[in-house]
């Protein structure tokens, strides 16, 4: 890794932890009871220029890897997870731009992006397709300068929020997944409408929602990529950088939940002795501390070999987000149990990184998929 590489992930990290310490972690709580959009806490993000840690210096970005990501990610998964999961949405979608958009699409809306003036966001995912991208229904209809887009997105974070959308469509029905392709969709776009927020068990401030496309009429010139080249961007950015995001924030999570317990049981004391002096409490904690480092230094592995080798990012995002994932919930688990009642109840914060842990294991694409998507990659099916 060259020196300046270094330096971009040592000071990104450190200035996330401490905007997320210190702009981001006390509302927190908030935004999850009330479902609110974390519409502040992005601009905050936008404003220190770690929205465009990705993106090169041309557009307002810092040019980072992988590995910067997935730091920033953890940093901001440690204490919400919503504005975690918005924001890695949205990087995603300007990773998506600088590398296949038009000259004219990228100068519009990638200085607006890295500031964090306009917000981005990815749809693949349908009602009848779940995460198998090769099933959706969406229809672009090539009309010469412009594409008609029919059909529907479902659980589409910052869906209704964001200002602009990274559409997979069908672009030729008839000639199956070779035809499918991407399109830049904008908020104020005629035709373009948008259910209501989904009431979610967790990542509650995300504003997962249903997308509505009703002869929306959007510029030829908003093709991200080749016709028929959609779900190589999508494969290339959303699980070429962003699964690496996702691994992030349930890592934050697992560390968090770690912090928590080892706190509560020095803490919390029992018949004049804190509960962290048996044995069982002290199995918990070795199991969560071990499997949390775990966690964290396998995303790191997974975040340098695609940084060193961009032909081996699927696979290794595929592995970074199915163990980062599982592990997370199993630790924030474990951290319920050293609290107790405690941890149990919804005016502490383990409850919430649970419920948010476990939503990662669905979001991007689920644990059941990337198991086989890993298995077969070492098969050679």
């Amino acid at each position: 890794m060259e020196k300046s590489e270094r330096f971009i992930e040592k000071e990104g990290k450190d200035l996330a932890r401490r905007i997320a310490r210190e702009r981001i972690a006390p509302t927190a709580g908030e935004r999850d009871r009330n479902g609110a959009f974390p519409r502040e806490t992005i601009e905050v993000l936008g404003d220190a220029g770690l929205l465009g840690i990705v993106v090169s210096e041309k557009y307002g970005g810092a040019d980072g890897t992988r590995a910067a990501f997935a730091l920033l990610a953890a940093e901001l998964g440690r204490v919400c997870a919503s504005t975690a999961l918005v924001a890695v949405s949205h990087i995603i979608a300007e990773k998506a731009i600088e590398a296949a958009a038009t000259d004219l699409v990228k100068d519009k809306w990638l200085p607006q992006m890295t500031a964090g003036r306009a917000l981005g966001a990815f749809a693949v995912h349908e009602a009848n397709s779940g995460s198998n991208a090769g099933a959706i229904t969406t229809t672009a209809t090539n009309k010469g300068d412009e594409y008609v887009v029919n059909g529907s997105k479902f659980f589409i974070t910052s869906a209704g929020e964001a200002d602009v959308y990274l559409v997979l469509v069908r672009t030729d029905p008839e000639k199956g997944p070779q035809r499918m392709s991407a399109l830049l969709i904008e908020k104020d776009t005629q035709g373009l409408s948008f259910g209501q927020p989904e009431d979610k068990m967790g990542l509650r401030g995300s504003s997962s929602r249903e997308m509505f496309f009703n002869d929306c009429r959007v510029p030829a010139a908003n093709l991200v990529g080749i016709e028929g080249g959609g779900l190589q961007v999508i494969g290339q950015n959303v699980i070429g950088w962003g699964f690496f995001g996702a691994a992030g924030i349930s890592v934050g999570i697992a560390l968090a939940a770690v912090d928590l317990a080892v706190r509560h049981a020095k803490e919390r004391t029992i018949a004049g002795q804190p509960i962290g002096v048996h044995q069982a409490v002290q199995s918990l904690i070795a199991d969560m501390i071990v499997q949390s480092e775990a966690a964290e230094t396998l995303l790191a592995a997974c975040a340098s070999k695609a940084d060193a080798s961009p032909g081996s990012a699927t696979l290794n995002g595929f592995k970074a987000k199915l163990f980062a994932s599982e592990s997370a919930v199993e630790i924030t688990n474990r951290a319920i149990q050293v609290m107790g009642g405690h941890g149990y109840c919804r005016d502490y914060i383990v409850e919430r990184l649970f419920r948010d842990a476990r939503g990662l294991t669905l979001h991007f694409k689920t644990s059941e998929w990337l198991r086989q998507d890993v298995a077969k990659t070492a098969l050679g099916l």
